[in-house]
């Protein structure tokens, strides 16, 4: 860079340039494309491209609907503030499959909303509602088997059922995993139990053996436990509380020591990551301070390296993005939208114009989801 730019005053957009320009030449965003000819600085507005233009086949995993029943009751089903987008979590048919070509979504995986089973109290009645919402999901699949495939929803209340209920998902309906909507409420409404407790270790042991993953969904910390949102109960949910809720339940699981016990485990996050890629280093690094004692054996870091998926949904920000790979690495990163709260062409608008490489865009497109899912 000659003498005079450098001497020139330098703007938000030429800093964001700079910095592109700065990782291409490390190899993060353009050797491929080089190599194509193609300028490795993409525009990373939301302009959609043309529908001729979009990345077909992505494998989207953080796609949600509901029980019909189960409608009224879901809290989620609050943030749909429309008619339509309330039947579109409702559609798990030829509507959804339309929504998904519009994003170039080859595959959806799909997972019962937030908070769903882990909401009831009562455990055969937990129980019972986990194996009504697999089997109607495994009833719907099974008409559009190329294109839909499902996550079972557990009653997390009793972890032995859970087992049970996730090998006949996995072994009898062919699911490719389970979704939990964060802790699970037992015996009573004002009650959250963590998965890290020593009641799970037999369910984890369950969820490696079978070699599936689990997300770890969000869910909004209980109306008693809202102290800090008080005069903002909106920040309780998606704009920041679901964050903060999953990324404790996270940093609880590996400081358990679950992951030295079952060293073959794979838990998936959304929202790139919920916050733990920018704040793993000051974890570790005030545990290496004295300012905590985990049971774990390693540090943090590595337990969100080895043992954690990371997906995009509903979080299009090609910064942030960049955050994740240069923490976890592109092989670890996964496509989702977070639909129908989030919108499929937006994701797909932004995705596909993110300021990365192309193999990197193929990896986090479907490549690193057919590996993981066997798909």
């Amino acid at each position: 860079m000659g003498t005079k730019n450098r001497k020139d005053r330098i703007t938000r957009r030429g800093f964001l340039e700079l910095s592109s320009a700065v990782l291409a030449t490390t190899g993060l965003l353009g050797d491929a494309n080089a190599a194509e000819g193609v300028p490795a600085h993409r525009d990373t507005t939301n302009t959609p491209k043309p529908d001729s233009a979009l990345m077909t086949g992505k494998i989207a995993l953080e796609e949600h609907f509901v029980l019909p029943e189960s409608a009224d009751t879901s809290y989620a089903i609050r943030d749909l503030p429309t008619p339509e987008l309330r039947q579109k979590v409702l559609d798990v048919g030829s509507g959804r499959i339309a929504e998904m070509d519009r994003g170039g979504v080859g595959i959806c995986i799909l997972s019962h909303v937030a908070a769903g089973v882990q909401a009831i109290p009562n455990i055969s009645q937990a129980i019972a509602l986990s194996r009504r919402v697999n089997d109607y999901l495994a009833e719907h699949i099974a008409k559009y088997s190329k294109r839909l495939k499902g996550f079972a929803a557990l009653p997390l209340q009793d972890p032995e059922a859970a087992s049970h209920e996730l090998v006949r998902c996995i072994k009898e309906l062919g699911f490719c995993g389970a979704l939990v909507n964060g802790f699970s409420q037992i015996g009573e409404a004002d009650s959250a139990v963590f998965y890290d407790l020593p009641q799970y270790r037999q369910f984890w042991a369950t969820v490696q053996d079978l070699e599936v993953p689990l997300y770890l969904h969000p869910r909004a910390p209980l109306t008693t436990r809202q102290q800090a949102y008080e005069g903002y109960p909106w920040l309780a949910g998606s704009p920041w509380g679901f964050a903060v809720e999953t990324s404790i339940h996270a940093l609880r699981l590996m400081a358990s020591g679950l992951f030295d016990e079952y060293p073959k485990l794979k838990v998936i996050l959304g929202h790139l990551g919920e916050g733990l890629p920018f704040g793993i280093w000051r974890v570790d690094h005030r545990i290496s301070r004295g300012s905590g004692s985990p049971k774990a054996k390693l540090p943090m870091r590595h337990y969100l390296h080895e043992n954690f998926y990371i997906t995009t949904s509903g979080n299009f920000r090609t910064q942030a993005l960049t955050d994740v790979i240069l923490e976890v690495g592109a092989d670890r990163v996964l496509y989702s939208v977070d639909y129908p709260f989030e919108d499929m062409a937006e994701a797909a608008a932004w995705f596909d114009q993110a300021a990365i490489s192309e193999p990197d865009h193929i990896k986090i497109a479907y490549s690193n989801a057919q590996k993981l899912f066997h798909l």
